[in-house]
């Protein structure tokens, strides 16, 4: 294997590390234990707000943080450094969440919001690293994208699967019971985390320069974070496209955070959702993969105006739904074009924007996406404890997939370069 393939699959396994914290963390047990362990003295629309309230509030400081934060590694060249100090956060912070005793709620928002800071703070510089292993050749990009989605997926789901194990049979583990399972699972995907980001560290090289931190670095990146808002009229495209992917993604994002909450309010059996949410994993790492070798042949906005379709299809389903066989079915047409929709939006990005300011302006990316994360929980949980339905807030995304479609539509994508 030559230094290049060698540095894109060492980039990709950081979504196999971090994606254990997206899928048995943030979709999986956070929500079911805040609602039925924490939480338990608050009703379930109060701890659906609450939970949708905590995920806001750690978006939020991402998209107040991530444009100066991704200057400072452009300019210092620092991106792997950068990401390794988010990372240890949310590794440390995921091993506190094991020592919120029961009813500790408010302890246990504190935990998440710190290990979900660190998640999404590290994919500002892990985001900004895809141009550095691939370049700007949009068949590269696009492979190398969807490689990291799709091995997230796999990785994501193969020790969510250990940690349901666990949790349904804690005695086969010599485990007292699944409130103590679900506490070490915690512990296993900090380690799990940790361990699959050394690749990521030692075998991509950064392209720049390494400069000293200091006081003046930061004035100066502060400075180029203003400067570029004013000349992002120049990258007309990628404004567009922010604006269109701000919508979407939202969307996005919430069904990923909210569907196990959505799941139990409607008055789903919490262990037929884990269920769903594993079949969503595992169809997710084939079908994300073979999503970015479509693209060589086609435009790559038709991979992403397929998924959105879905997307509006399967809101709209969900909101009628009254079999837990209709979960399992959305959970397989989810898993179908959920990855794809993700690795194709970054792959797109980094076509849109020049290599030297890939760092700040993937800090806008995924500031723009993360505000979007701000309003849709809150939307969500909020209509739902005003209506008292579920049902209606679930609805509230069509808006979301919808008017991102229309965006996208004004996006001209740049012919590939020659790889």
């Amino acid at each position: 294997m030559n230094d290049r393939k060698r540095s894109q699959l060492a980039w990709a396994f950081y979504d196999w590390a971090n994606s254990s914290f997206a899928v048995v963390i943030m979709a999986g047990f956070f929500p079911l234990f805040f609602k039925e362990y924490w939480a338990t003295s608050l009703d379930r629309t109060v701890s659906t707000f609450w939970l949708g309230v905590v995920n806001s509030s750690a978006s939020l400081l991402i998209v107040l943080l991530a444009p100066i934060l991704g200057a400072l590694a452009d300019q210092l060249g620092r991106r792997k450094g950068f990401l390794l100090i988010l990372a240890l956060l949310g590794i440390v912070m995921t091993c506190g969440l094991s020592l919120a005793g029961k009813g500790a709620w408010q302890l246990a928002m504190v935990f998440y919001l710190l290990a979900v800071t660190g998640f999404m703070g590290a994919n500002v510089f892990y985001d900004a690293l895809l141009m550095t292993v691939s370049g700007q050749s949009g068949q590269e990009s696009d492979r190398v994208s969807a490689l990291g989605f799709a091995l997230g997926y796999l990785g994501g789901g193969l020790l969510f699967a250990f940690c349901v194990l666990m949790t349904q049979q804690p005695h086969w583990f010599h485990i007292a019971d699944a409130a103590s399972a679900v506490k070490i699972s915690f512990i296993l995907v900090a380690l799990w985390w940790a361990l699959f980001t050394v690749p990521v560290l030692v075998y991509v090289k950064e392209t720049h320069a390494s400069r000293k931190l200091s006081r003046a670095a930061i004035c100066v990146a502060v400075g180029r974070v203003f400067r570029t808002l004013r000349e992002l009229k120049e990258l007309r495209q990628a404004v567009i496209f922010l604006a269109a992917y701000w919508l979407y993604i939202d969307g996005v994002g919430t069904v990923i955070r909210m569907a196990l909450d959505y799941g139990i309010s409607i008055g789903f059996d919490s262990g037929q959702l884990i269920l769903a949410m594993l079949i969503t994993q595992f169809i997710g790492f084939p079908a994300t993969f073979l999503y970015g070798r479509v693209t060589a042949y086609v435009d790559v906005r038709i991979g992403i105006f397929f998924g959105l379709a879905v997307y509006a299809l399967v809101t709209v389903w969900g909101s009628l739904m009254q079999s837990v066989w209709e979960f399992y079915m959305l959970a397989v047409i989810i898993g179908l074009v959920q990855g794809g929709v993700q690795a194709l939006s970054r792959s797109l990005f980094s076509r849109l924007i020049p290599e030297k300011q890939a760092g700040e302006l993937f800090g806008f990316y995924n500031m723009v996406g993360k505000s979007a994360a701000v309003i849709g929980p809150v939307m969500m949980g909020g209509l739902g404890v005003l209506t008292g339905s579920p049902r209606l807030a679930i609805l509230s995304l069509l808006v979301l997939f919808v008017g991102g479609f229309l965006l996208l539509l004004s996006v001209r994508v740049p012919p590939k370069a020659a790889t």
